[in-house]
């Protein structure tokens, strides 16, 4: 199994395959995306509660011009599969949605 990330487009040339379309595909078809449970508040927050463990970090990251995100991990995890606990948008300090804690 390859372990390291392709992008679609990389597939246009080893596959003769338009990478854009095949993107769109996997999204929309593949992948189960519109089906799944998370969709509805996925914008907002998501939490993954099999994820918490003994000790936790809670810290704040801005990926882009305006957002801000507040991310709970388990650091007994070390980065890899089962650190994220919960990723919650945050606008101007507060949370943003409304049944998440706002300080």
């Amino acid at each position: 199994m390859e372990t390291i990330p392709t992008t679609s487009r990389s597939l246009d040339h080893y596959y003769h395959i338009n990478g854009d379309t095949f993107e769109k595909q996997y999204k929309e078809v593949l992948s189960g995306y519109r089906e799944w449970s998370e969709l509805s508040h996925a914008e907002d927050w998501l939490v993954f509660p099999e994820n918490i463990g003994e000790s936790i970090c809670i810290d704040e990251t801005a990926p882009s011009n305006g957002e801000l995100y507040m991310i709970v991990s388990n650091r007994t995890s070390h980065g890899g599969k089962g650190t994220i606990i919960a990723i919650i948008k945050r606008c101007g300090g507060r949370c943003c949605h409304k049944n998440t804690y706002a300080h």
